[in-house]
């Protein structure tokens, strides 16, 4: 053979395992897509329910196609604090069982002529790009993006089938399968070394079935390389573990140990019955058959592990120890970093969520800063003035924090809501931002107040403590509405919003009135107005907020 048809075999295999690979990760983004606001739901499924938490690893396994995008968004959330080990064990367990669903797929080629690549892929793709053309619905676009994804994975499929069927006979491929058969060792290596490095257990199952449907695998071999397949794939996720905290390392460590005992289980197994049965161990394997054990192996190590996943976790804290609480400094700021961990935005669904979460934590900042300052203005209290101006900072950190997070996300595949809810995000925090900043004057004119020994007469101060309570209100609303979109807490921002307006020029007009008569130093008149000023200024903003929100719900 010459070189010439080496390469020319080898970029035939290379451009179908490409195209293989792109149309998994492609049909996972329409899938995503497709699914929009359920797989959002999905992290409220995640409660102490182990149960619960498996069918979460599956569903959402099965949505994006991968195992290890799955764990690697698992290490994040423990990172960030929102999931415990023991919730975490039952999504690794589910994620096991939902990456089956791709081997499933491509068996799907043996189970009938109807069912072959050649026979349908080239028209699934046609439906899909044409659907992509011509329509505007979103979710249709959505949809045709699954279908041609679809398409591309087993176009892929028959290109490497094509390429090695004519050498399927040929004594590198029986004796490099005789080795691995021989040997389990071997096959477990081989299949988590190959999996490591395309960093896909469904990707890798996917090869060893355009293998098997070329007849060139047996038993023995498939057999041990699909079990070391389950064991490479948790190489995303400890790789993922670096540099997060030791209890998202014990996570990473948790998918490896329930691969690895499971592999030891059904490996001492399955060679005891090779032993036995010799003939049986050197028949050939077809690709539905690689499905049935694949699938047979997951769900069997969930079954046969779910009862002792504590044990898994004491197992994970044997070989991480997390007893010594690390150094964290425990400020606003680190919270957010460590909340908007980057592992999650292996599922954008997932991280515009814990986005809405992290600017309404921003929002309750600032709210209690807003709160203060007003208390300083009303009471002439230096302290927490001066507090305020300390926190001002932290939310302006939260801004800049939030706003490169959202950039990332914006870069995803995401729903046409998805993109609308995050370029409101951005409008939405800068808001915020803008509200921190009148807290701050309003501590900056406390400081004033207390610098001149300004104070207020009665009637005054009276007013101005309606006015703070109003506007302080509405910005709360406001941020209870970004959090839980109820139609309620709009309602109510807007009423107040309207009060805020007419009660500063109702305010202006009396105040002018007192200055006038005599009842009040310019001094104070200074500072009433500008305090009424930065209030309805509040309020402005807290109106803007709920207006993104609406516009969400429309």
């Amino acid at each position: 053979m010459s070189i010439l048809t080496i390469l020319k075999l080898v970029f035939a295999f290379a451009g179908g395992l490409g195209m293989f690979l792109y149309g998994m990760n492609l049909m996972g983004d329409g899938l995503q897509k497709a699914a929009g606001s359920k797989m959002k739901r999905l992290l409220g499924y995640l409660t102490n329910n182990r149960f619960v938490a498996v069918i979460v690893g599956t569903v959402v396994t099965g949505i994006i196609q991968s195992s290890s995008a799955t764990t690697v968004m698992v290490v994040g959330f423990v990172n960030a604090g929102i999931m415990n080990l023991g919730q975490a064990v039952g999504v690794i367990m589910g994620a096991n069982i939902g990456t089956t669903v791709t081997a499933w797929l491509v068996s799907m080629n043996e189970w009938s002529s109807v069912f072959k690549p050649d026979f349908f892929a080239p028209a699934l793709i046609a439906v899909g790009a044409f659907t992509v053309l011509i329509t505007k619905n979103q979710k249709k676009k959505d949809i045709a993006e699954i279908i041609i994804g679809f398409g591309i994975l087993f176009v892929g499929l028959k290109f490497m089938s094509d390429v090695i069927k004519p050498y399927s006979d040929a004594p590198i491929f029986v004796n490099a399968f005789r080795v691995l058969g021989t040997n389990p060792f071997l096959g477990v290596i081989a299949g988590a070394i190959v999996t490591a490095i395309i960093q896909s257990s469904s990707a890798s199952v996917g090869i060893l079935q355009t293998l098997a449907m070329t007849g060139v695998v047996n038993w023995n071999s498939a057999i041990f390389i699909t079990l070391g397949q389950n064991i490479g794939t948790c190489i995303t996720a400890i790789l993922s573990s670096i540099g997060a905290n030791k209890t998202a390392k014990r996570a990473a460590f948790i998918h490896l140990s329930f691969n690895v005992i499971g592999t030891v289980v059904f490996g001492t197994a399955m060679f005891i019955i090779f032993k036995v049965n010799q003939e049986f161990a050197a028949s050939k394997i077809n690709s539905i058959q690689i499905s049935i054990f694949h699938t047979l192996f997951n769900v069997g190590n969930t079954i046969l592990l779910f009862p002792f996943a504590n044990y898994l976790v004491k197992l994970s804290g044997l070989f991480i120890d997390d007893s010594k609480i690390e150094t964290v400094d425990d400020d606003e700021i680190h919270v957010t970093l460590r909340h908007l961990d980057e592992r999650i935005l292996e599922t954008p669904s997932f991280a515009v969520e814990n986005s809405v979460k992290e600017v309404v934590h921003m929002g309750q900042i600032t709210l209690d800063n807003a709160r203060e300052a007003v208390e300083a203005l009303l009471k002439n209290n230096k302290e927490k003035a001066e507090k305020v101006l300390e926190i001002e900072k932290i939310i302006d950190a939260h801004q800049r924090i939030i706003t490169e997070y959202l950039v990332k996300i914006n870069n995803l595949s995401l729903t046409e809501k998805q993109h609308l809810v995050v370029n409101n995000l951005f409008y939405t925090i800068t808001n915020i931002e803008r509200v921190g900043d009148h807290a701050e004057n309003l501590a900056d004119l406390a400081l004033e107040k207390i610098k001149n020994n300004v104070y207020l007469t009665e009637e005054a101060y009276n007013e101005l403590s309606e006015m703070c309570t109003a506007a302080v209100d509405s910005f709360d609303y406001a941020i209870r509405a970004r959090e839980t979109e109820n139609i309620d807490f709009i309602r109510e921002v807007e009423r107040l919003e309207e009060q805020v307006d007419n009660m500063k020029d109702k305010l202006r007009q009396r105040h002018i009135d007192r200055l006038s008569q005599g009842l009040c130093t310019p001094e104070n008149g200074v500072v009433f107005i500008d305090a009424i000023i930065n209030l309805e200024r509040i309020s402005d903003h807290s109106l803007n907020i709920v207006n993104y929100v609406e516009s969400e719900l429309q």
